[in-house]
């Protein structure tokens, strides 16, 4: 087994992944879906639909950059066949235009707040920057640095969100990313060398040949107490 790679001693600046961490994106795309497909009459299973939508997804993002919201019209044409619900092209703008409405977790903006009065904070995103810009009307607090996939022309788990934000930094010391997708942030981060976070919501099991997080939280919660700011 691989060992774990330490906290720092001393963190000053701490990031978050978005979708998954702070905000639920599972409800949001669900209940999209669900609105959309009934206007024809389909009824949509959520346990059928998510790890679809995950799995979709992943498969378009490692092909050429696009914007988000592009990877998100097609994602849903693509997922609406699968499913045997005939949605017509024209209508898939429905996916992108729910993104402002995907709700933050209850505990999001009680911890970012703990977060911010002890560290500088970040955001790391597989998103474009308008559709980030709805996303950041649910939050209460600002961040002192956005990366975005627009911004470096990539998607994680490519490592250039993470070599962006530590040239902004201008140094990896004192930083500790926070995110919930072993595959989008934990795995990058550790080929990186940045401490990560895992906010393993989904009670997530690794196989044993994976290299273990830094830590991992089933909440913001934990991972602000973790990091004293709680």
């Amino acid at each position: 087994m691989h060992g774990r790679m330490p906290l720092p001693k001393e963190v000053t600046f701490v990031t978050f992944d978005v979708y998954g961490s702070l905000i639920d994106w599972e409800t949001g795309v669900y209940d999209a879906f669900a609105r959309e497909a009934d206007k024809d009459g389909y009824t949509l299973s959520r346990e059928e639909l998510v790890p679809l939508f995950m799995q979709t997804q992943q498969d378009i993002k490692a092909g050429s950059y696009e914007l988000y919201a592009e990877v998100l019209r097609r994602t849903a044409v693509q997922i609406s066949r699968e499913l045997g619900w005939p949605l017509e092209p024209s209508r898939s703008g429905f996916l992108p235009d729910s993104v402002m409405r995907w709700p933050p977790f209850k505990e999001t903006n009680t911890q970012l707040e703990r977060f911010k009065k002890k560290f500088e904070t970040g955001l790391i995103s597989n998103i474009d920057d308008k559709l980030l810009g709805l996303t950041r009307r649910h939050f209460k607090t600002d961040f002192d640095l956005v990366v975005t996939a627009q911004q470096v022309r990539s998607y994680k788990p490519d490592p250039a969100h993470f070599k962006e934000c530590a040239r902004r930094m201008g140094t990896k010391k004192g930083w500790v990313h926070i995110g919930s997708s072993y595959y989008y942030d934990v795995e990058p981060c550790l080929k990186d060398k940045v401490p990560v976070i895992w906010l393993n919501r989904t009670k997530q099991q690794l196989d044993p040949g994976q290299k273990k997080q830094t830590a991992e939280v089933k909440t913001l919660l934990e991972a602000a107490k973790l990091l004293g700011a709680a």
